[in-house]
């Protein structure tokens, strides 16, 4: 499987919307689970938010629930992340993932099999 960051990242000011994307490619789609996950300087990659590629389960960290979307178009074979009411604190390199683990283990970095390249995404005014 590859997964590989196609467009959206860039600079935002605050309050602002971006939507990331990745387009995934490979056997066996349907059964991996989609992440995406945000890395800042000095620490460990964090779960953002995860979807099951062939469809029905979903979850997102706490701290984007309500402003943040994950969704995937299969026709295309990509995942999005639409992101809304961007915060200073969203100011990371975001990376989309490959998981086959189980559903209470996709917020661990671990579990991800592949990674695309990451794409940074800055907020500030």
């Amino acid at each position: 499987l590859m997964c590989s960051c196609r467009r959206g990242g860039g600079l935002v000011q605050p309050g602002g919307s971006l939507k990331l994307s990745c387009l995934v490619s490979g056997e066996r789609i349907n059964d991996y689970k989609m992440g995406w996950f945000r890395q800042t300087p000095g620490k460990e990659r964090e779960f953002v938010a995860v979807i099951r590629w062939s469809g029905g389960h979903l979850y997102y960290t706490e701290s984007v629930k309500g402003r943040f979307t994950i969704s995937r178009d299969k026709a295309k074979n990509t995942l999005y992340l639409q992101m809304n009411t961007l915060k200073p604190e969203d100011t990371a390199v975001y990376y989309c993932g490959a998981s086959l683990g189980a559903w209470s283990t996709l917020h661990d970095q671990n579990m991800y099999r592949y990674w695309g390249q990451g794409t940074l995404v800055t907020v500030s005014s």
